[in-house]
Protein backbone atom coordinates (compact mmCIF):
# COMPACT_ATOMS: atom_id res chain seq x y z
CA UNK A 1 0.00 0.00 0.00
CA UNK A 2 1.49 3.38 -1.22
CA UNK A 3 1.72 5.69 2.27
CA UNK A 4 0.32 9.00 1.75
CA UNK A 5 3.97 10.87 0.60
CA UNK A 6 4.27 8.53 -2.11
CA UNK A 7 0.68 9.44 -3.44
CA UNK A 8 2.09 13.01 -3.48
CA UNK A 9 5.32 12.29 -5.11
CA UNK A 10 3.82 10.18 -7.62
CA UNK A 11 0.72 12.46 -8.26
CA UNK A 12 3.54 14.95 -8.78
CA UNK A 13 5.45 13.08 -10.45
CA UNK A 14 2.55 12.55 -13.03
CA UNK A 15 1.71 16.18 -13.22
CA UNK A 16 5.34 17.25 -14.25
CA UNK A 17 5.25 14.90 -16.95
CA UNK A 18 2.16 14.73 -18.71
CA UNK A 19 0.58 18.23 -18.20
CA UNK A 20 0.15 19.64 -21.38
CA UNK A 21 1.33 23.73 -21.75
CA UNK A 22 0.16 26.78 -23.25
CA UNK A 23 2.58 26.76 -26.21
CA UNK A 24 4.40 29.78 -27.57
CA UNK A 25 3.30 31.57 -30.84
CA UNK A 26 6.66 32.51 -33.00
CA UNK A 27 6.10 35.02 -35.41
CA UNK A 28 7.28 32.81 -38.12
CA UNK A 29 4.73 29.84 -37.86
CA UNK A 30 7.29 27.73 -36.65
CA UNK A 31 6.13 24.50 -35.10
CA UNK A 32 5.30 24.79 -30.83
CA UNK A 33 5.37 21.49 -28.57
CA UNK A 34 2.10 21.44 -26.43
CA UNK A 35 3.28 18.82 -23.95
CA UNK A 36 5.56 18.84 -21.20
CA UNK A 37 8.30 16.48 -19.59
CA UNK A 38 9.35 19.00 -16.93
CA UNK A 39 12.96 18.23 -15.87
CA UNK A 40 13.67 19.30 -12.29
CA UNK A 41 16.83 21.89 -12.48
CA UNK A 42 19.87 21.60 -9.92
CA UNK A 43 21.42 24.48 -11.36
CA UNK A 44 25.33 25.43 -12.39
CA UNK A 45 27.82 22.53 -12.26
CA UNK A 46 30.51 24.10 -14.48
CA UNK A 47 31.76 27.64 -14.93
CA UNK A 48 33.46 29.68 -17.67
CA UNK A 49 36.50 31.79 -17.44
CA UNK A 50 39.25 29.42 -15.24
CA UNK A 51 39.99 26.52 -17.87
CA UNK A 52 43.78 25.70 -18.47
CA UNK A 53 45.61 28.42 -20.48
CA UNK A 54 42.65 30.51 -20.55
CA UNK A 55 40.97 27.88 -23.07
CA UNK A 56 37.64 28.77 -21.88
CA UNK A 57 37.85 32.55 -20.98
CA UNK A 58 34.69 33.50 -22.90
CA UNK A 59 32.20 30.55 -22.70
CA UNK A 60 31.65 26.69 -21.63
CA UNK A 61 28.50 25.44 -24.07
CA UNK A 62 27.72 22.47 -26.45
CA UNK A 63 28.55 19.82 -23.94
CA UNK A 64 28.88 16.33 -24.28
CA UNK A 65 28.63 13.98 -21.06
CA UNK A 66 29.56 9.95 -21.22
CA UNK A 67 30.76 7.66 -18.28
CA UNK A 68 33.90 5.33 -18.31
CA UNK A 69 34.90 3.23 -15.64
CA UNK A 70 33.06 4.71 -12.91
CA UNK A 71 34.40 8.18 -14.06
CA UNK A 72 32.10 11.02 -15.96
CA UNK A 73 33.75 12.86 -18.18
CA UNK A 74 32.35 15.96 -20.30
CA UNK A 75 33.64 17.38 -23.24
CA UNK A 76 32.26 20.99 -23.49
CA UNK A 77 33.28 23.94 -26.23
CA UNK A 78 35.66 26.02 -24.65
CA UNK A 79 35.95 29.38 -25.64
CA UNK A 80 39.68 31.22 -25.81
CA UNK A 81 41.47 33.69 -27.05
CA UNK A 82 42.54 31.45 -30.26
CA UNK A 83 38.38 30.04 -30.72
CA UNK A 84 36.21 27.50 -29.62
CA UNK A 85 38.14 23.85 -29.15
CA UNK A 86 36.73 20.77 -27.87
CA UNK A 87 37.77 20.48 -23.71
CA UNK A 88 37.34 17.67 -21.33
CA UNK A 89 36.72 18.12 -17.71
CA UNK A 90 36.30 15.16 -15.73
CA UNK A 91 34.13 14.11 -12.44
CA UNK A 92 33.24 11.48 -9.74
CA UNK A 93 29.80 13.00 -9.18
CA UNK A 94 28.11 14.84 -12.06
CA UNK A 95 28.62 18.11 -9.70
CA UNK A 96 32.26 18.73 -9.03
CA UNK A 97 34.49 18.83 -12.34
CA UNK A 98 38.09 18.75 -13.13
CA UNK A 99 38.86 21.08 -15.96
CA UNK A 100 41.46 19.60 -18.03
CA UNK A 101 41.89 21.58 -21.43
CA UNK A 102 41.72 20.92 -24.94
CA UNK A 103 41.71 17.45 -26.17
CA UNK A 104 41.86 18.98 -30.01
CA UNK A 105 43.85 21.74 -31.45
CA UNK A 106 42.91 24.10 -34.51
CA UNK A 107 44.08 22.03 -37.73
CA UNK A 108 46.20 23.66 -40.40
CA UNK A 109 44.94 26.47 -43.01
CA UNK A 110 43.15 24.77 -45.80
CA UNK A 111 41.69 22.05 -43.35
CA UNK A 112 38.33 21.83 -42.73
CA UNK A 113 38.94 22.22 -39.15
CA UNK A 114 41.45 25.07 -39.02
CA UNK A 115 39.20 27.41 -37.31
CA UNK A 116 37.28 25.45 -35.00
CA UNK A 117 37.92 21.63 -33.56
CA UNK A 118 34.57 21.17 -31.17
CA UNK A 119 31.81 19.68 -30.02
CA UNK A 120 33.25 16.00 -29.33
CA UNK A 121 30.56 13.00 -29.50
CA UNK A 122 32.38 9.40 -28.61
CA UNK A 123 30.99 5.98 -29.33
CA UNK A 124 32.94 3.10 -27.51
CA UNK A 125 32.72 0.05 -29.86
CA UNK A 126 33.68 -2.27 -27.07
CA UNK A 127 37.78 -2.08 -27.89
CA UNK A 128 38.33 1.23 -29.17
CA UNK A 129 36.48 5.11 -28.39
CA UNK A 130 35.49 7.13 -31.51
CA UNK A 131 35.23 10.50 -31.61
CA UNK A 132 32.83 12.57 -33.92
CA UNK A 133 33.84 16.25 -33.69
CA UNK A 134 32.59 19.62 -35.26
CA UNK A 135 35.04 21.12 -37.57
CA UNK A 136 34.96 24.27 -39.82
CA UNK A 137 37.07 26.98 -41.36
CA UNK A 138 34.91 30.05 -40.51
CA UNK A 139 34.51 31.60 -37.93
CA UNK A 140 32.75 35.32 -37.04
CA UNK A 141 35.23 37.96 -36.30
CA UNK A 142 37.20 38.28 -32.95
CA UNK A 143 37.26 38.16 -29.87
CA UNK A 144 34.08 36.25 -29.94
CA UNK A 145 35.45 33.63 -32.83
CA UNK A 146 32.27 31.71 -32.90
CA UNK A 147 32.35 28.98 -35.52
CA UNK A 148 30.62 29.29 -39.03
CA UNK A 149 28.96 27.48 -41.35
CA UNK A 150 29.51 25.40 -42.73
CA UNK A 151 29.75 22.68 -39.95
CA UNK A 152 31.48 19.47 -40.81
CA UNK A 153 31.67 16.28 -39.22
CA UNK A 154 34.86 15.13 -38.26
CA UNK A 155 36.60 11.77 -36.98
CA UNK A 156 39.11 10.97 -34.49
CA UNK A 157 40.17 7.92 -32.38
CA UNK A 158 41.35 7.18 -28.81
CA UNK A 159 42.57 4.27 -26.38
CA UNK A 160 40.45 5.09 -24.06
CA UNK A 161 37.54 7.58 -23.05
CA UNK A 162 40.09 10.50 -22.06
CA UNK A 163 41.87 9.92 -25.18
CA UNK A 164 44.56 10.88 -26.32
CA UNK A 165 42.56 11.57 -29.16
CA UNK A 166 43.96 11.37 -32.90
CA UNK A 167 42.88 12.63 -35.91
CA UNK A 168 41.95 10.43 -38.66
CA UNK A 169 41.99 13.09 -41.78
CA UNK A 170 41.33 10.18 -44.03
CA UNK A 171 38.17 9.23 -42.73
CA UNK A 172 35.07 11.67 -44.11
CA UNK A 173 32.34 10.30 -42.56
CA UNK A 174 29.51 12.23 -44.69
CA UNK A 175 29.12 15.83 -45.89
CA UNK A 176 27.41 18.89 -46.58
CA UNK A 177 25.06 18.52 -50.05
CA UNK A 178 23.83 21.25 -52.05
CA UNK A 179 20.20 20.87 -52.85
CA UNK A 180 19.42 18.69 -49.81
CA UNK A 181 18.02 19.57 -46.76
CA UNK A 182 21.93 19.56 -44.90
CA UNK A 183 23.03 21.92 -47.56
CA UNK A 184 24.94 24.32 -44.99
CA UNK A 185 25.81 21.70 -41.58
CA UNK A 186 25.92 18.17 -41.55
CA UNK A 187 27.39 18.38 -37.83
CA UNK A 188 27.94 15.10 -35.79
CA UNK A 189 25.39 14.38 -32.96
CA UNK A 190 24.51 10.83 -30.82
CA UNK A 191 25.64 7.33 -32.34
CA UNK A 192 23.64 4.16 -31.22
CA UNK A 193 23.86 0.34 -32.77
CA UNK A 194 20.34 -0.93 -34.32
CA UNK A 195 19.66 -3.50 -36.59
CA UNK A 196 23.63 -4.26 -37.65
CA UNK A 197 24.61 -1.30 -38.28
CA UNK A 198 25.64 1.87 -36.72
CA UNK A 199 23.11 5.44 -37.01
CA UNK A 200 24.25 8.44 -36.00
CA UNK A 201 21.55 11.48 -35.30
CA UNK A 202 23.18 14.25 -36.74
CA UNK A 203 21.92 17.90 -37.14
CA UNK A 204 21.27 19.77 -40.72
CA UNK A 205 20.44 22.75 -41.75
CA UNK A 206 19.45 24.18 -45.18
CA UNK A 207 18.10 27.93 -46.44
CA UNK A 208 14.52 27.48 -48.21
CA UNK A 209 14.27 30.76 -50.72
CA UNK A 210 12.49 33.86 -49.06
CA UNK A 211 12.61 32.21 -45.81
CA UNK A 212 14.81 34.72 -43.74
CA UNK A 213 15.95 31.93 -41.26
CA UNK A 214 17.63 28.84 -41.75
CA UNK A 215 15.64 26.12 -41.52
CA UNK A 216 17.32 22.90 -39.01
CA UNK A 217 16.39 19.35 -38.57
CA UNK A 218 18.05 16.16 -37.53
CA UNK A 219 19.02 13.49 -40.34
CA UNK A 220 20.03 10.02 -39.94
CA UNK A 221 23.83 8.45 -41.14
CA UNK A 222 24.02 5.14 -41.22
CA UNK A 223 26.84 3.01 -41.38
CA UNK A 224 28.73 -0.31 -40.53
CA UNK A 225 32.35 0.53 -40.33
CA UNK A 226 33.03 3.50 -37.74
CA UNK A 227 36.27 4.46 -39.91
CA UNK A 228 34.43 4.31 -43.29
CA UNK A 229 31.98 6.51 -45.28
CA UNK A 230 28.39 6.69 -43.78
CA UNK A 231 25.01 7.01 -46.08
CA UNK A 232 22.62 9.93 -45.02
CA UNK A 233 19.34 9.29 -45.39
CA UNK A 234 17.44 11.20 -48.23
CA UNK A 235 14.57 12.77 -46.01
CA UNK A 236 15.52 13.91 -42.51
CA UNK A 237 14.29 12.38 -39.01
CA UNK A 238 11.48 14.88 -38.75
CA UNK A 239 10.34 17.84 -41.22
CA UNK A 240 13.07 21.10 -41.65
CA UNK A 241 10.11 23.27 -40.27
CA UNK A 242 10.64 21.89 -36.55
CA UNK A 243 13.70 23.86 -36.20
CA UNK A 244 15.60 21.99 -33.73
CA UNK A 245 19.50 20.89 -33.64
CA UNK A 246 21.95 18.28 -32.26
CA UNK A 247 20.96 14.98 -30.27
CA UNK A 248 21.03 12.88 -27.38
CA UNK A 249 18.90 9.93 -26.82
CA UNK A 250 18.08 7.29 -24.37
CA UNK A 251 16.58 4.25 -24.60
CA UNK A 252 13.65 3.26 -21.64
CA UNK A 253 13.26 -0.66 -21.64
CA UNK A 254 10.81 -0.67 -19.73
CA UNK A 255 7.99 0.87 -22.33
CA UNK A 256 10.39 0.19 -25.35
CA UNK A 257 10.80 2.97 -26.44
CA UNK A 258 13.44 5.44 -27.72
CA UNK A 259 13.85 9.30 -26.44
CA UNK A 260 15.54 11.64 -28.08
CA UNK A 261 16.69 14.92 -26.56
CA UNK A 262 17.88 17.75 -28.97
CA UNK A 263 17.82 21.76 -28.61
CA UNK A 264 14.80 23.90 -30.18
CA UNK A 265 15.55 27.07 -31.75
CA UNK A 266 13.12 29.98 -31.04
CA UNK A 267 12.55 33.32 -32.54
CA UNK A 268 12.44 36.63 -30.82
CA UNK A 269 13.92 39.51 -32.57
CA UNK A 270 16.74 37.18 -33.27
CA UNK A 271 16.89 33.55 -33.23
CA UNK A 272 18.21 31.67 -30.60
CA UNK A 273 17.93 28.42 -28.29
CA UNK A 274 15.00 28.77 -26.12
CA UNK A 275 14.70 25.21 -25.29
CA UNK A 276 14.98 21.19 -24.81
CA UNK A 277 12.79 19.23 -26.37
CA UNK A 278 12.12 15.89 -26.51
CA UNK A 279 10.62 13.23 -29.32
CA UNK A 280 9.82 9.46 -28.89
CA UNK A 281 9.69 6.50 -30.72
CA UNK A 282 9.58 2.79 -30.30
CA UNK A 283 11.77 2.76 -34.03
CA UNK A 284 14.64 4.91 -33.83
CA UNK A 285 14.05 4.57 -38.15
CA UNK A 286 10.82 6.47 -37.65
CA UNK A 287 9.64 9.39 -35.28
CA UNK A 288 6.85 11.70 -35.65
CA UNK A 289 6.46 15.21 -35.37
CA UNK A 290 3.89 15.31 -32.83
CA UNK A 291 5.51 13.15 -30.24
CA UNK A 292 7.24 15.95 -28.69
CA UNK A 293 7.42 17.93 -25.41
CA UNK A 294 9.29 20.43 -23.96
CA UNK A 295 11.87 19.21 -21.17
CA UNK A 296 13.62 22.50 -19.87
CA UNK A 297 12.89 26.33 -20.99
CA UNK A 298 12.60 29.29 -18.52
CA UNK A 299 9.79 28.18 -16.82
CA UNK A 300 11.56 25.06 -14.90
CA UNK A 301 15.15 26.63 -15.27
CA UNK A 302 16.32 28.04 -12.07
CA UNK A 303 19.19 30.42 -13.61
CA UNK A 304 18.54 31.52 -17.83
CA UNK A 305 14.70 32.83 -17.83
CA UNK A 306 15.36 32.49 -21.75
CA UNK A 307 17.58 30.38 -23.49
CA UNK A 308 18.65 27.18 -23.31
CA UNK A 309 21.53 25.35 -24.70
CA UNK A 310 22.07 22.03 -26.40
CA UNK A 311 20.83 18.63 -24.05
CA UNK A 312 23.53 15.74 -23.19
CA UNK A 313 21.99 12.89 -21.18
CA UNK A 314 23.67 9.98 -19.16
CA UNK A 315 21.67 7.66 -16.93
CA UNK A 316 22.70 7.48 -13.35
CA UNK A 317 20.83 4.83 -11.25
CA UNK A 318 17.54 5.36 -11.48
CA UNK A 319 17.81 9.22 -12.39
CA UNK A 320 18.14 10.50 -16.02
CA UNK A 321 20.93 13.14 -16.25
CA UNK A 322 20.32 16.19 -18.49
CA UNK A 323 23.04 18.70 -18.78
CA UNK A 324 22.68 21.89 -21.04
CA UNK A 325 24.65 25.30 -21.02
CA UNK A 326 22.76 28.81 -20.94
CA UNK A 327 23.86 32.64 -20.62
CA UNK A 328 21.79 33.00 -17.27
CA UNK A 329 19.50 35.82 -17.06
CA UNK A 330 17.85 37.10 -19.76
CA UNK A 331 20.38 36.67 -21.98
CA UNK A 332 20.52 34.58 -25.34
CA UNK A 333 24.19 35.55 -26.26
CA UNK A 334 26.42 33.23 -27.55
CA UNK A 335 29.26 33.55 -25.45
CA UNK A 336 29.98 33.54 -21.51
CA UNK A 337 27.12 30.54 -21.28
CA UNK A 338 27.82 28.06 -18.36
CA UNK A 339 26.78 24.36 -17.99
CA UNK A 340 24.21 23.05 -16.23
CA UNK A 341 22.40 19.92 -15.11
CA UNK A 342 18.74 19.14 -14.78
CA UNK A 343 17.36 15.29 -13.78
CA UNK A 344 14.55 13.02 -15.19
CA UNK A 345 13.15 10.80 -12.65
CA UNK A 346 13.09 7.57 -14.50
CA UNK A 347 11.90 5.54 -15.75
CA UNK A 348 10.45 7.83 -18.46
CA UNK A 349 7.19 7.81 -19.66
CA UNK A 350 5.50 9.35 -22.94
CA UNK A 351 3.87 12.30 -22.16
CA UNK A 352 -0.06 12.60 -22.53
CA UNK A 353 -2.30 14.73 -23.73
CA UNK A 354 -4.84 17.15 -21.24
CA UNK A 355 -7.38 14.15 -21.85
CA UNK A 356 -5.06 11.62 -20.79
CA UNK A 357 -4.62 10.34 -24.94
CA UNK A 358 -0.91 8.62 -25.29
CA UNK A 359 0.78 11.17 -28.06
CA UNK A 360 2.12 8.20 -30.13
CA UNK A 361 1.05 6.49 -33.19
Amino acid sequence: MMTIARIATTALFLAVTSVSATPPEYRDGRPAATLRMNAKDHGIVLRHGDGPGKCDLLGARDVWVFEGGGTYYMHYDAAGPRGWLCSLAVSKDLLNWEKRGPILDFGKPGEDDSRSASYGVTYHDGAEWHLFYLGTPHVSAPPNLIPSFPYLTMKAKGSGPAGPWVKQREVIPFRTKPGTYYSLTASPGQVIRSGGEYLQFFSATTRKPGNPCVQRTLGIARTKDLDGPWTVDPQPLVPSAEQVENSSLYYEDSNRTWFLFTNHIGIDDGEFTDAIWVYWSEDPNRWDPANKAVVLDGRNCSWSRKCIGLPSVVRVGKRLAVFYDAPGGDSTSHMRRNIGLAWLELPLAVPRSAGGQRKQK
